[in-house]
């Protein structure tokens, strides 16, 4: 790399290279160049991962499919003068919230072996030494493992969104319940909660997924860009039917929103939505009204503002809400009259 080459000019390069790699995949000629002007400066990484942080919260612009308005995301001066639909209003109102972006952002390079962790609300990003990155979701850990033979990381609980650079001669394999999911180049996610079977969705690439114990296939089963899998337990060391699910961009940018620090919902219930925001904060959303907690939710909301998607609920679906303790209640039965005595 040139000495002349000044910081600006090397955080110019790198937000070309960002914007490069969101467009998809590289070539082999392009990525030998990526890799030459990643090695030429110490700075160079640096200045990548700070653009791949500034991209990340600028897709907050971005439209979540057909049914959302990004101009409907932004805080408005004054309330609308028409009257709005519940799935608008709620869209309206969970874009204004949407602002607060990624809870927090941490960056630190794992030694081999090590354990990396985030608490409740916390949103990591790890870059690995091989150029790689590790998007770490609320409550969730992994192990990295490097050798000479491959990059292994172990997806221990949580939710992770794993962007591969490319390693002929080492391929990136994520270890999660006895299952290997491969990949020489992609951006992918896995999920592992409780209580759910594994979930990978892949946005970018390929991922060849298979078992990894002595009754692994010889092929494994291949996904493909904007394809989702759950993963069912093994039984007996089989498992049982797996079926690729294809998705549009829409959906999977919607499944995605998190790595800006939100929440898309796009038909889900009340009491799924509650649930997922249990996730991110220890104020609870309890609703009390079981007609209320299957009432469908649409709309963009800032993970870390339980209280504000609440208040949206409340107003969009005449509920009365409650704050006690740690809990926001929410619920549509009517208030018993007071009898004489």
């Amino acid at each position: 790399m040139a000495e002349s080459e000044t910081s600006r000019d090397i955080d110019q390069a790198a937000s070309d290279w960002t914007a490069r790699l969101d467009r998809g995949l590289l070539t082999p000629d392009e990525e030998d160049a990526f890799q030459a002007w990643a090695a030429g400066d110490p700075r160079c990484k640096g200045a990548l991962l700070r653009a791949q942080a500034l991209s990340m919260m600028s897709e907050s612009a971005q439209a979540l499919g057909a049914g959302f308005d990004p101009v409907a995301f932004a805080a408005p001066k004054r309330p609308r003068p028409a009257p709005l639909s519940r799935r608008q209003a709620l869209a309206w109102t969970g874009g204004a919230a949407a602002a607060a972006g990624l809870t927090a952002l941490a960056i630190g390079l794992p030694a081999a072996g090590a354990v990396i962790r985030t608490e409740r609300g916390e949103i990591r990003l790890v870059p690995l030494k091989d150029g790689s990155t590790v998007l770490l979701n609320t409550q969730s850990s992994i192990r990295v493992r490097y050798d000479a033979g491959q990059r292994l990381v172990t997806l221990l609980q949580g939710e992770a969104y794993f962007s591969v650079a490319r390693d002929e001669k080492r391929p990136f394999v994520v270890a999660v319940n006895g299952r290997r999911l491969r990949t020489a180049q992609a951006g992918f996610r896995v999920r592992k909660l409780d209580r759910d079977p594994v979930d990978v969705l892949v946005s970018q690439g390929q991922v060849e997924v298979s078992s990894s114990g002595p009754m692994a296939p010889t092929n494994g089963l291949a996904l493909p860009a904007n394809t989702r899998l759950i993963l069912p337990d093994a039984v007996d060391g089989r498992s049982a039917a797996e079926r690729p699910q294809p998705l549009t961009p829409e959906a999977v940018t919607r499944e995605l929103a998190w790595r800006e620090g939100k929440l898309a919902f796009e038909g889900e219930t009340l009491q799924q939505a509650a649930d997922a925001f249990a996730r991110y904060s220890d104020t609870r959303i309890e609703i009390r009204d079981s007609g209320l907690a299957r009432e469908p939710v649409t709309g963009l909301f800032a993970a870390n503002d339980p209280a504000g998607f609440s208040r949206a609920v409340a107003h969009v679906f005449n509920a009365r809400l409650e704050q006690q303790g740690d809990a926001v209640v929410l619920t549509r039965s009517a208030p018993r009259a007071t009898g004489a005595q």
